[in-house]
């Protein structure tokens, strides 16, 4: 005799127990999300800021005077050279011509 032969008989009158569902329902989520949330450069975009970061690498001779001269409001442009070198081919022609006077500035020390 087993474990199972001792167990009461279940009560034909007592309501059947509800059995949990097979596969728990949960909400749906996306199992693959986008690792970026923010907008992405058109390839456009990218190519000039990746000119305008080059020319002022080139321009300042190293990271930090590029880094600097991008990420700094420029009066005389009226915004900072990154942000308008992406922005349009006109804005990077305005940002290259300000980084060319600032390196000839810088030479002629």
């Amino acid at each position: 005799m087993s474990a199972d032969d001792l167990a009461p008989a279940p009560d034909p009158a007592a309501a059947p127990a509800e059995e949990p569902p097979a596969v728990s329902r949960r909400p749906d989520v996306k199992r693959f999300r986008k690792r970026f949330t923010a907008v992405r450069l058109s390839p456009e975009e990218a190519a000039r800021q990746g000119r305008i970061s080059q020319g002022a690498w080139l321009a300042l001779g190293g990271r930090d005077a590029a880094i600097a001269f991008l990420n700094t409001h420029h009066d005389a442009l009226g915004g900072r050279p990154i942000d308008l070198a992406v922005a349009s081919d006109e804005g990077l022609d305005a940002a290259e011509r300000e980084l060319a006077a600032l390196g000839e500035a810088r030479r002629g020390d």
